[in-house]
């Protein structure tokens, strides 16, 4: 979710608006070996998602390794291999709007939010955030549930939270066969807001893990912005009991604001009940 980048300059708007990601700097810089070509923008576009600003970026794996990466709708993740496995047929199926990838379920997903004195050990604030918005899914009854530890060892994890230097926001990834999407990582600029703002980034992310979508796509309005990031002829069918028009307090929405208070809207519920 792309931090609209004149809020710096604006700073007499009483609320700011906030993205669900940092904005890209240096060390995130395009790579020879992965390039966003036509092909990669068409394979984006058949999949619904926006390929309006799509980046190449290098990822750090949870190994401490890189690997050339896409970066799409400013907090999604999709390797090239990914992108390319990825159904362009199936459809997006649900409103919350969802991919073609979920998590089988029922299972048990196990998260581990990073500790130690590194800088990818999470905040005070980011680990009492985590742990609301984890208590948040698990209190749904869900068919998947997620335990929780705090640890610096990620032996047996299924999600890895970590810290990194950046503006407030974080980003994630799509699930692949099956499983969730291995990491999210949370933006050090999370540090200066509240544990509610931490909780909602979280759990905004670890939606994306699961294979939900932005709610707003069709106008990104959250984000100040009038893009509809576009169903491709792939479709996005209504959850019957969600409305069809912005949901101004989802916590999928693009873009965040200041107040948020961690909490899933009842259509939010009603989508990940549907889902899982």
């Amino acid at each position: 979710m792309k931090k609209i980048k004149s809020i710096l300059a604006l700073s007499f708007i009483a609320l700011a608006v906030l993205s669900c990601n940092k904005e890209e700097e240096a060390g995130q810089s395009n790579q020879e070996s992965l390039k966003v070509t036509q092909d990669v923008l068409n394979k984006i576009d058949a999949l619904a998602l926006n390929n309006k600003d799509v980046q190449v970026i290098k990822n750090t794996k949870l190994d401490g390794t890189t690997e050339d990466a896409f970066l799409v709708e400013g907090d999604i993740i999709v390797t090239e291999e990914q992108l390319n496995k990825m159904d362009l047929h199936g459809g997006i199926t649900t409103e919350q709007y969802r991919t073609t990838n979920l998590v089988s379920a029922p299972r048990t997903i196990k998260v581990v939010g990073l500790t130690g004195t590194g800088t990818t050990a999470l905040s005070t604030v980011m680990r009492n955030g985590l742990t609301a918005a984890i208590n948040r899914y698990n209190n749904l009854g869900l068919s998947i549930n997620f335990t929780l530890t705090f640890s610096s060892s990620t032996s047996g994890a299924n999600i890895v939270v970590r810290r990194q230097t950046g503006s407030a926001g974080g980003v994630a990834g799509f699930p692949s066969g099956g499983a969730p999407y291995n990491s999210v990582t949370l933006y050090s600029g999370l540090d200066s807001y509240s544990t509610n703002v931490n909780a909602h980034v979280a759990a905004h992310e670890i939606g994306h893990c699961i294979g939900l979508r932005h709610t707003d796509y069709f106008s990104r309005q959250s984000c100040g912005q009038n893009s509809n990031e576009g169903a491709a002829g792939v479709g996005a069918i209504h959850i019957p009991g969600t409305p069809t028009g912005y949901d101004s307090t989802s916590y999928m929405r693009a873009c965040f604001t200041s107040s948020e208070t961690g909490a899933f809207n009842t259509n939010d519920v009603t989508a990940l009940n549907y889902l899982y």
